[in-house]
Order: C-alpha cells, then sequence, then structure tokens
C-alpha cells in the first residue's frame, strides 16, 4: 500500500531519472493485451469437472493454478468474482496510473468496509480489494518486499510437529520467494538520482514476476537514505535478503521492458501464453462449497457453486481432486462460512446448516495500520507528466525500524515488559469464548513480543511524491497486538461479512503507531530532506504531545491494506484453520491458498509473501498428488516466456537525468485520496 501521510510542503528542484527513447505506454499496454493467452472462457466453455477448482484469481489464486497446470495431465479451473481487466488493461499495466487512475472505488474493487472502530474515532474505514483477474496485484502499489527471517521461521514454529511445518522456515520460503521473482537491475541514471543499492544475489532470475526500480527517480528519494541515517536509522544495501531493517529504495513488481506492471495474470498466465488444461471464467462468484460425504480425511468436497452475479442462475462445477479457496482475507473465510464450515454459532446465527465446526475461521485477523491524510493540488499539468517516463513512477523509498530505534530502549524494554503482563487482560476482551482462539492469539502474541525485544522491524516509514510540491511520509504498525474477526451478517453470499480488525483495541499498537509518527516528523526536519520543507501541512507543528498525537492517531488511522490470518495457519487447537499442508482441519480435499493463512504480521508488504505461499502450495499439493516435480526450485518457463513483452530491457534503457521542479508534475489529479491494495 502506497498511502499518504505526514503530509508536508516542499518548495525544491528535483532530479528526474527517465528513459530516452520515445515511447507510446498505453500503445504498448494494448500490445501486451493482445497478445495476452486465451485460458479466459465464457461460460458456453466451462466443462463439468475439473482435477482442481480454484475459487478467486487473485494472487494466490492465478500463481498456484499456474503452477499446477504446468503437469499437462491435470486440468484447472480458476473462478474469479470479477472481471477478466481486459477493459481495463491500460490502466492495471501502466504504473502511475496507480495513482492518478486508481481502479478503487470502480466495479473493479470489492469495497468492502470495516465495523465502526471503538478505538479510534468510533468510525467505520474502508477496505478495498481487488475483484479482478490479478486480485490486488492489479490495483496495488507494487512494492515487492520480504520480511524478516526471524518472522518466517517464527511461523514454522508456530506450527509444532506439524510434518509440514519445514516448508514454512526461512530457507523453505526464501527459495519459493526468489522462484517467484525475475530480478531487473536499475537504469544507470535511476541508480544515481535515488541512490539505489542492491544485490542480485538476493533476488530470484527467471520468475513470471518482474521486479525492478522505476524508469523515473525523483532527486529526493536520493537524500531519503541520509535523512534516515541522520535520524539514527542505519542504511541496508537490500533488504530482500532476510534483513530488512534499516532505510533504503525497494523493489517494485515493473515489467522494464515497456515499465508495465507484472503482476499475477501478466506475469503466471499470460506470459505463459495458451494451455489447454487451464480455464480462468470470470464473473463467477462462488457460493459455497458443496460436500458429498466423509471419509477418513473428513468431509470431502465433490465441487463448488456459483453465480454471475446476485440473482443469476447458481450453477455447479465438479472437482475431481481438490477445491482450492483463494478468495483473500475476507472471500475466504466468507466461503467457508457460506458453506457450513465455521464457529458453530456464527454459521447458526444465518440459518446455515452447519457442515463441520471449526472455531477459527474468521479469527486471529491481523492488519498494518496506518495514519495518513492527502492533499489538494491545483496546477497545470506538464507534458511530461504525460510520458510513460513518468507513468513508471512510484514510491519506494522505504524505512523498516525496531522499537528501539523508534522509541529508545529504555522505553521499549517497558512497553514489552507491560505487554507481557497485560497478555491475560487483553485475552478476556477478543471476540471469541473458544479457549482454543485465545491460545492461538497467545502463541502469536508471545512470538510478536519476541520480535518487539530484537531487531524485526515494528514499523515501516514510507516517503512519497504523489502531489505536487509536497513530500508525504508514513509510518505504518507493522506487528499489532490487537487482533480482529469477521463473520456472517447474512446467509446471502453476496452481502459482505462483517470485518472488524479491531485497531488499536491493543493499547501497545498506540505506543508503537506514536513512536512512528513521531519518527516521521524527525526525519523530514533532518537534513538534506529538511532543506527543501517549506512548512508542516499535516498533522501541523500544534501536535505537539503523546496526548496530541494519540488524537490524531485515532481521527486519521485506518488499514495499510495488508490484512492476513482469518483462515491462519495454526494448529488446530489453538484456533487454526489449515495445517501446514494448507488443508483445512477436517475438510478432505479442500485448501486455501493466499494472504488469510499467514498466522503472523509481517515486516513486509503482502503481495511477494502472497506469491510465495503459491509457490510453497504448489510444491505440497503437486508432491501430495505424486508429481515428481514438486520440490524443483527453478521457474517454469524461459526467461524470454516469463517476460510476456519482449525483451527484457534492463541493460539498455539510454536514461537521461532531468533537472525539474516537483510543481512541473502537477495537475494529473487534485484530490490525491488514493486507493491502493496490498
Amino acid at each position: 500500500m502506497r498511502s499518504l501521510d505526514l503530509f508536508v510542503a516542499a518548495s525544491a528542484v528535483a532530479s528526474v531519472s527517465a528513459t530516452s527513447s520515445p515511447f507510446n505506454h498505453r500503445r504498448q499496454a494494448r500490445e501486451v493485451a493482445k497478445r495476452a493467452g486465451t485460458n479466459v472462457i465464457d461460460p458456453s466453455q466451462l466443462k463439468d469437472s475439473y482435477d482442481f477448482v480454484v475459487a478467486g484469481g487473485g494472487v494466490g489464486g492465478l500463481a498456484v493454478a499456474s503452477r499446477l497446470a504446468e503437469d499437462e495431465n491435470v486440468s484447472v479451473l480458476v473462478l474469479e468474482a470479477g472481471f477478466s481487466g481486459d477493459d481495463v488493461i491500460n490502466t492495471i499495466n501502466t504504473p502511475g496510473d496507480t495513482y492518478w487512475s486508481s481502479l478503487g472505488g470502480t466495479e473493479y474493487d470489492w469495497g468492502y468496509t470495516t465495523a465502526p472502530q471503538g478505538s479510534l474515532d468510533g468510525k467505520a474505514r474502508s477496505w478495498p480489494r481487488g475483484k479482478v483477474f490479478g486480485g490486488s496485484s492489479a490495483t496495488n502499489g507494487m512494492y515487492f518486499t520480504r520480511p524478516n527471517k526471524e518472522e518466517i521461521d517464527a511461523w514454522g514454529s508456530l506450527l509444532g510437529n506439524d510434518p509440514a511445518a519445514s516448508y514454512w522456515t526461512w530457507d523453505s520460503y526464501y527459495a519459493a520467494s526468489k522462484k517467484s521473482e525475475h530480478f531487473h537491475p536499475p537504469t544507470a541514471d535511476a541508480e544515481a538520482v535515488a541512490h539505489i543499492t542492491y544485490d542480485e544475489s538476493m533476488h530470484g532470475s527467471d520468475g513470471p514476476i518482474h521486479t525492478t526500480f522505476p524508469a523515473v527517480s525523483f532527486g529526493l528519494n536520493g537524500n531519503w537514505t541520509e535523512a534516515c541515517q541522520g535520524a539514527g536509522i542505519p542504511a541496508t544495501q537490500d533488504a530482500m535478503g532476510g534483513d530488512n531493517l534499516g532505510a533504503g529504495v525497494a523493489t517494485s513488481s515493473i515489467n522494464p521492458d515497456g515499465w508495465t506492471r507484472s503482476y499475477s495474470r501478466s506475469g503466471y498466465i499470460d506470459s505463459f501464453g495458451p494451455r489447454a488444461n487451464l480455464d480462468l471464467l470470470p464473473q463467477a462468484h462462488v457460493t459455497k462449497i458443496n460436500f458429498n460425504g466423509t471419509t477418513a480425511d473428513g468431509l470431502t468436497a465433490s465441487g463448488v457453486t456459483f453465480q454471475s452475479a446476485a440473482g443469476a442462475e447458481a450453477k455447479t462445477v465438479n472437482a475431481n481432486k481438490e477445491v482450492i479457496l483463494s478468495g483473500g482475507v475476507v472471500g475466504s473465510p466468507h466461503i467457508l462460512l457460506l458453506s457450513g464450515v465455521g464457529p458453530k454459532d456464527v454459521i447458526e446465527s444465518v440459518g446455515i446448516q452447519v457442515q463441520h465446526e471449526l472455531p477459527g475461521v474468521g479469527q486471529h485477523l491481523q492488519d498494518h495500520v496506518v495514519s495518513w491524510t492527502a492533499g489538494t493540488v491545483n496546477a497545470a499539468a506538464s507534458d511530461f507528466a504525460k510520458t510513460a517516463e513518468f507513468l513508471s513512477y512510484i514510491n519506494s523509498a522505504t524505512a523498516y525500524v525496531n522499537l528501539t530505534l523508534a522509541a529508545g530502549a529504555d522505553a521499549a524494554k517497558n512497553m514489552t515488559d507491560t505487554a507481557a503482563g497485560y497478555v491475560d487482560t487483553y485475552m478476556q476482551t477478543l471476540p471469541t469464548s473458544d479457549d482454543g482462539i485465545k491460545s492461538g492469539y497467545k502463541a502469536v502474541h508471545d512470538v510478536t513480543l519476541d520480535f518487539m525485544a530484537g531487531w524485526v522491524s515494528q514499523l515501516e516509514i514510507l516517503f512519497s511524491i504523489t502531489t505536487p510540491g509536497s513530500i508525504i511520509i508514513q509510518a505504518a504498525l507493522q506487528h499489532p497486538l490487537s487482533q480482529g474477526h469477521l463473520y456472517l451478517e447474512s446467509a446471502d453470499p453476496f452481502t459482505q461479512p462483517v470485518i472488524d480488525p479491531g485497531y488499536f483495541a491493543h493499547w501497545a499498537d498506540m505506543f508503537i503507531m506514536r513512536e512512528g509518527i513521531k519518527l516521521a516528523r524527525q526525519i523530514g526536519n533532518t537534513e538534506p530532506l529538511k532543506q527543501y520543507i517549506k512548512e508542516e501541512q499535516y498533522p501541523g507543528e500544534s501536535v505537539q504531545t503523546d496526548a496530541d498525537w494519540e488524537n490524531f492517531l485515532k481521527q486519521s488511522s485506518g488499514t495499510e491494506f495488508h490484512p492476513v490470518g482469518s483462515c491462519s495457519m495454526l494448529p488446530l487447537e489453538q484456533g487454526g484453520v489449515v495445517d501446514g499442508s494448507l488443508k483445512v482441519y477436517g475438510l478432505a480435499n479442500v485448501r486455501v491458498v493466499d494472504a488469510s493463512v499467514i498466522p503472523i504480521e509481517l515486516s513486509s508488504h503482502i503481495g511477494s509473501p502472497t506469491y510465495t505461499v503459491a509457490e510453497l502450495a504448489a510444491q505440497i499439493i503437486k508432491k501430495d498428488h505424486g508429481d515428481a516435480s514438486a520440490n524443483s526450485t527453478s521457474a517454469t518457463g524461459s526467461p524470454a516466456q516469463n517476460n510476456a513483452s519482449g525483451t527484457s530491457g534492463s541493460g539498455s534503457n539510454g536514461a537521461r537525468a532531468l533537472a525539474l521542479p516537483l510543481t512541473s508534475f502537477a495537475g494529473v489529479a487534485a484530490a490525491m485520496l488514493v486507493t491502493l491494495f496490498l
């Protein structure tokens, strides 16, 4: 999520790195669309049954479907509630349209809304998610990041003696994450202007998702790392190798051949061309899983029911082997609940018959919380703001900091000690009476406190230039001690579930966010950034005391669009929904493959971890079904195939440096309240 935070006016001249060759960005997007594979079908082409039926064509769904379809002997169907995205392919493919022509609030956005948040200002918060092939990877801010090694190893440790726990360790995770990535170094001028550093050994080289740095970079970005160092935050050469602490410029999911968005559809589907054993059906909203009896392994799914829209005819497709839920943090638990799988009281409250009681469905919900604001700018658009080079620009300067860096060693220790003694009190406020859910909360709580005592990042600080004449510095909480839940309000599958993330329900979250937003101001007041800052406009110099900051945060905080945990991979006795092999407890042939299985929040944007979940899921599923290629760690398809648009373009971009005032990029948007997913 590239959201808007500490908003300050800037009076500066920025250097810009850009490609010099003429290029029609939107024409390139149309050509990419023309070359898209013919895997997308209409209802008349739907077969009666497939080996694997995937419910959800987002990040995890398309990635796992593509990997399973590598075996020509199996058939795979992906059902996506949203549209194909072909009609808005220009907007999807153009990175800059994330800011200037966002799909948020359109029919390509689920448009979820949370329950009122009592620990904030009592108001509901918007929760947009991508509703299109590609899911939120088609609409998000394109950060491609990895968490800290300790977080992934802690994830695996939560599984105890689960036979598949070894998949969820750093070494396994790192290899699978690299498998998803095709890294391209930055252009020489972009590297120089933005002071970009990187280590190619920490990146994948032939995966489906292209990563690089934008063709355009403002000179102010080059001052970011130095200002962070002045504020006590170390620089990192590359945050992708398991230690993400420090400041630098993050990689983004951009294909430098044309500077287009690289997302799950373009990478995992279109770049491989049409495949006879893979079908993708848009406008197919899965309403429930169908069951046909019980075996020794549990309740067996025969397939799913879906509709094109509310009131449309219900249709059924059968699954010969497995049903895979990839509906995301909201969609996957929602489908389970509608199918009669979940907490008994929640299911029965809306008149659905319980098929299998599983208390953890919809519980353990966690999210990154962020404070943000936006400004309105009125000025004329420059010609440069219409070019492909400018339209490739997205924000990517970040700093991950631990609690000691943000608050100081003494305050950090006092906070963690106090939080450790508060756990039993907080557990009594959890939205459940189930002892297993509470046990799972304590397990996650304890590893989170271990993070806080060490060098795992607790805050992400982001530097943004999204409006002319402005600098934005954002702070986002990475490991909330608060947990929420989601539950049914209606048996109607087209009515969203109640989403209650429980923001700031635990007092420690407010403490950490308060210190984070104060650090954001400190960085802005540190040279060399300070010389460019004319005036802090929001929240303004009147906000000084801790009480002032907390009041500000209650009014301004919301989602950073990185929710996890609603189908947590935890032991059954701790409120888990899936085991280490991603199988739903008590169901013989249903798995969940998306961010909802991640049991602890990670110091990372969630897109890349979700690709990794899908890569590991494909290995596990193939192994379970006897595929000899299950443990392969290399990406399938040659680099030429993976490019989708031709050659990589990473080494011959002919970049030049331009010196242009920030105000020359004005007018492309007036009110910059943008919604950016993942």
